[in-house]
């Protein structure tokens, strides 16, 4: 997939030769680029040269760093812009807490840019594999279904009697994806990008494995579940009306 010529992306880089030099293979690769050294400039770039596609991130940032950034995009009003962190960081703990805090993808510096432009178009691929009216609605503080209320702050289930129920990070973006677009059916391809925001040593058996656990969390039975249901050859739908709160 070549971006189409209205792709336009913002890279946020404290480090002006990075910037210089993404930004002009990006631009030869039909991307419209702009870039920003700090988070301060990145919210002025946000208000005045936008829409943008994607967010090019960097996690080491003078101020503000990436994921603080990260995380305070997700909960405005720029929280459905796709995001691809960059850092000099390799450790697994880092990569994972970056993804945690909302990224869509991760690359670890250095990086050929040929790599960096095959995540842009991955990540852009699977941000529009969803139809506009079937993205993420607005954030609320709880999210209300059947017998259960999902705290969003917190990030875990709170059953019928109030007691709460933990959620693995992947168990949370599951949920998520299927509260925001309720009795819509979602392929398996569908959730694995929206979950996992990764291509690598990723299967779709990867999701069949993560929907049992959250059944399980839910205590929905899979012969005759009451929440997240099968469509043959389809995929998924999650059946249940959901009620945003404050």
């Amino acid at each position: 997939m070549t971006p189409a010529p209205s792709d336009h992306v913002l890279i946020v880089d404290d480090d002006r030769e990075i910037r210089d030099l993404l930004g002009m293979y990006l631009t030869k690769n039909g991307v419209r680029v702009a870039t920003a050294p700090t988070g301060r400039h990145m919210r002025v770039a946000l208000e005045t040269s936008g829409p943008f596609d994607l967010i090019i991130l960097d996690l080491m940032l003078p101020g503000e760093d990436g994921l603080s950034l990260c995380r305070d995009l997700r909960s405005g009003k720029f929280k459905t812009i796709p995001i691809l962190m960059l850092t000099a960081r390799s450790e697994e703990a880092d990569r994972i807490l970056g993804l945690e805090m909302g990224a869509d993808d991760y690359l670890v510096k250095p990086f050929a840019a040929r790599e960096l432009l095959a995540r842009v178009r991955s990540v852009l691929r699977r941000t529009r594999m969803l139809p506009p009216n079937m993205r993420s609605t607005d954030a609320a503080k709880r999210l209300a279904f059947g017998d259960w209320q999902v705290d969003t702050i917190e990030r875990h289930l709170i059953d019928a009697s109030g007691v709460m129920v933990p959620l693995s990070g992947a168990e949370y973006r599951l949920l998520r994806v299927f509260l925001d677009h309720p009795q819509k059916v979602l392929s398996r391809d569908q959730l694995l990008g929206l979950t996992q925001g990764r291509d690598a040593e990723l299967f779709e058996r990867s999701v069949d494995l993560l929907v049992s656990r959250l059944r399980q969390r839910l205590r929905d039975d899979a012969r005759e579940p009451r929440y997240i249901k099968t469509v043959r050859s389809e995929g998924y739908v999650f059946s249940s009306a959901v009620e945003a709160q404050d």
